[in-house]
């Protein structure tokens, strides 16, 4: 197993996660209690939640949840669905099984840490920026001067964490195009799509691609994370092979209670998306106003997809310093950009991440702001 450095995300979360008293940096949609999730339950999802036996389970998952992953694509049969215990799981293995020392990966910037963090361990690494200047746009024709010969992988997260940025529809092709033209596979991680405001959802790389990896799971636009169930849809079923094998030396199986609450969520999917894009929706002209009211310190560009995205400070005390002295001074926890720093481009020194995906942000944004007015 490859020596990892320190994933700065998960250091910051356990010094202040469950401390500060506003989260107002939370990378996932608002949960529901259990209670509410069991009353969406159909008669097939009550049965099974009741008469659960808790043995252990099979490893490529529950078949009656891996259909109803299936039916959220387009080309996707249940054989091309892995679960695995969350996303985390999902890229470390999926690393781990495509990439060898001789082979080169692609990475787009910023991003989550793994997918940087897992491949630099395993290979030569070269990122490829999402154009700031320009909306966060994606751009195809520096990923494809970016590839080599022995390039295996190109790595994407769109909606991207932490901007909240969706390229268009034509990009998102051509960047699928030319990895199945090129033989390379294209990992897609997807945890945010269906959180989309003003435009359609982009179509999920599995579906357009036979040679791509979709990632998702059930903690960030369903907004169930505490049920540690994510998953990897593809159509190639060698490769799904050597992924199980992999699993076998870590979670082995996913929590049968997890796998039947997960097969709930999604037969509500369209309930939960529905009640966290109206969440989302009554949050932005918050946060848009907190943030315009103050533009010598913030430059705010609204999510276009997702529900996180990653504003400017213009303060003179810079964007670390405002970050440590607001959630040691009033327990507003928010990210600050070296937490997205990359070892493969430059990323932006002035920015922080701010989740717009959980209800009530009122009292938090307002002792910000008290916090602003006394500096």
């Amino acid at each position: 197993m490859p020596t990892l450095p320190d994933f700065r995300l998960e250091t910051y979360f356990s010094a202040w996660e469950f401390t500060a008293r506003y989260h107002l940096t939370a990378s996932d949609a608002q949960t529901v209690p259990m209670a509410e999730l069991l009353a969406m339950a159909d008669e097939d999802g009550r049965r099974r939640w009741e008469t659960l036996a808790l043995g252990y389970t099979e490893t490529r998952g529950l078949p009656a949840l891996r259909e109803e992953i299936a039916a959220t694509y387009d080309h996707i049969a249940p054989e091309d669905v892995l679960c695995f215990a969350g996303a985390e799981e999902a890229i470390y293995l999926a690393m781990q099984v495509l990439l060898t020392p001789a082979d080169h990966a692609v990475v787009l910037t910023p991003n989550y840490q793994a997918a940087e963090t897992i491949p630099l361990a395993l290979c030569e690494v070269t990122g490829v920026a999402l154009r700031e200047d320009d909306g966060w746009a994606l751009d195809v024709d520096a990923v494809e001067a970016a590839l080599r010969p022995n390039t295996r992988l190109v790595s994407v997260n769109f909606p991207n964490n932490p901007t909240g940025a969706v390229p268009d529809v034509e990009s998102w092709r051509r960047l699928v195009d030319l990895c199945a033209a090129r033989g390379i596979t294209l990992f897609s991680d997807e945890v945010y799509r269906g959180l989309e405001l003003d435009r359609p959802s982009l179509p999920q790389a599995a579906d357009l691609s036979p040679t791509a990896l979709s990632l998702n799971v059930m903690s960030k636009a369903y907004g169930l994370p505490g049920l540690r169930i994510g998953w990897i849809a593809g159509r190639d079923r060698d490769l799904l092979d050597r992924l199980e094998r992999a699993k076998h030396y870590t979670s082995i199986c996913n929590s049968a209670p997890s796998e039947v609450l997960a097969l709930i969520g999604l037969r509500a999917r369209d309930r939960l998306l529905h009640r966290n894009r109206e969440i989302i929706k009554a949050n932005i002209p918050l946060f848009e106003e907190f943030f315009v009211r103050r533009p010598d310190l913030f430059v705010w560009e609204r999510p276009q997809g997702g529900c996180v995205c990653f504003p400017r400070y213009l303060g003179a005390d810079g964007v670390e310093a405002m970050c440590a002295d607001l959630v040691q001074d009033v327990g507003v926890l928010l990210l600050p950009s070296s937490i997205y720093r990359s070892e493969l481009t430059a990323t932006p020194t002035d920015r922080f991440r701010v989740g717009v995906g959980r209800t009530g942000p009122e009292e938090a944004l307002a002792r910000w702001d008290d916090w602003l007015a006394r500096r």
